[in-house]
């Protein structure tokens, strides 16, 4: 099995349901909100998570975000962060992982 792999399954929402929530999702996850979720698409760039409570919600933890000399969770790994920005042009909820946070501190 490759590595990485883009969000896939009954898992993921569907993108119009995505589209469709965008207010919804950002006012339920304004900046510097908490989250948790599941890994579930991995690229080079960085990891998507499906966001526990918020079914039509998708966040990407890029590697801009990461400290050097740490590697991305792997595909299934439960996560926790805090949300850092809202790119509205893919409807993507930007995290900084718990863990990155903690290897810079």
């Amino acid at each position: 099995m490759d590595e990485y792999a883009w969000p896939s399954g009954p898992e993921v929402p569907a993108a119009d349901l995505v589209r469709e929530s965008w207010d919804a999702t950002v006012a339920a996850l304004p900046v510097e909100a908490r989250i948790t979720g599941e890994v579930i698409g991995r690229q080079r760039f960085g990891v998507f998570i499906r966001i526990d409570g918020v079914p039509y919600a998708i966040a990407l933890a890029e590697v801009t975000a990461m400290p050097l000399g740490m590697d991305l969770p792997v595909l299934g790994a439960f996560v926790s962060g805090e949300v850092i920005w809202h790119a509205a042009h893919n409807h993507q909820v930007k995290v900084r992982l718990d863990e990155w946070r903690a290897a810079d501190e």
